[in-house]
C-alpha cells in the first residue's frame, strides 16, 4: 500500500536551510573573536564544523515524522545493494571530476583560493590523533548524510511535488535546482562553480536509482580522499 502525499514541501526546506544558516552564522561569530579563524581551538572547529549541518538535518528528519511518513517514504531512504554499487560507480565518477575540478580550478584562481574553509581552518593547527579522526569520520561518512538529507533528500523531494506535468521533468527539475542549491549553499562564493562540478555525479546517483542511498553513497565515496588528505595534513603526515 502506498504512503499518503507528506504535508510538507518548499516551506519545510527553508526552514532546515534557516536552522543551517542561523547556526553557520553563529559559529561565524565564534570564529570572529579573539583574532579570528586560526585562534580557533581545535575543539571549536570540529563543533563549528559539524554542529550546523547535524542539527538541520534532524531537523529534516523531524519534519518528515511529524508532518509526513517518515524519512523512508518521504526522503526515499531504503537499503538496497543496487543503490550502494551504483552509488559507487558515480562516487568514482565524482572523484575524477573533483580531481580534475580542482586541478583546473587552482590553476585559474590560485591554490590558495581554492582551499576549501574546512582545510583553510585547520591549516598548520596541530590537532589530536582523535580530534583528527572524528574530523575525517565526519567528512567522509556522517557530513555526506547530513547533507544528502537537506538537498537530495527534502529539497528533491519538496521540488518533485509542484506539478511539472509528468515524473521525469518533475525529477529532472529536482535534480538541477538540488545541485545549484548544495553548492551555493557552501557559502563559498569562490568555490562554487566548482561544487557544482563536483555535485553532478552525486545528483545523478538519485537521479538514475530514484532513492536517497544512491547519493548518499556517491557524496562519500566523492569526499574520502578529501578527507584523508586533512586526516593525514592534521597529523603531520602530509603538508599543503
Amino acid at each position: 500500500m502506498a504512503s499518503p502525499p507528506h504535508r510538507w514541501g518548499f516551506g519545510a526546506f527553508l526552514l532546515v536551510e534557516a536552522v543551517l544558516l542561523a547556526s553557520a552564522a553563529f559559529v561565524g561569530a565564534l570564529l570572529s573573536r579573539d583574532g579570528g579563524p586560526q585562534s580557533l581551538p581545535v575543539r571549536d572547529v570540529l563543533i563549528g564544523t559539524m554542529a550546523p549541518t547535524i542539527i538541520a538535518a534532524l531537523t529534516a528528519l523531524a519534519i518528515t515524522k511529524l508532518r509526513g511518513n517518515g524519512p523512508l517514504a518521504d526522503l526515499r531512504l531504503s537499503w538496497r545493494w543496487d543503490d550502494v554499487k551504483l552509488g559507487l560507480k558515480f562516487g568514482v565518477l565524482g572523484l575524477a571530476f573533483t580531481l580534475v575540478g580542482v586541478f583546473v580550478w587552482s590553476r585559474l584562481v590560485g591554490e590558495e583560493n581554492s582551499t576549501s574553509a574546512i582545510s583553510a581552518l585547520i591549516e598548520d593547527k596541530p590537532m589530536s590523533v582523535s580530534a583528527a579522526v572524528v574530523m575525517f569520520l565526519y567528512l567522509w561518512l556522517l557530513g555526506p548524510i547530513c547533507e544528502e538529507i537537506i538537498y537530495r533528500g527534502l529539497l528533491w523531494s519538496a521540488t518533485e511535488r509542484l506539478e511539472w506535468g509528468n515524473e521525469k521533468w518533475a525529477r529532472f527539475a529536482a535534480f538541477l535546482l538540488s545541485t545549484a542549491v548544495f553548492a551555493v549553499s557552501h557559502l563559498e562564493p569562490l568555490r562554487t562553480t566548482l561544487l557544482l562540478v563536483i555535485a553532478v555525479p552525486i545528483g545523478l546517483a538519485r537521479l538514475v536509482t530514484g532513492r536517497l542511498l544512491g547519493s548518499i553513497v556517491a557524496h562519500q565515496m566523492n569526499n574520502f580522499l578529501p578527507a584523508l588528505a586533512i586526516l593525514l595534513t592534521a597529523l603531520g603526515v602530509v603538508s599543503y
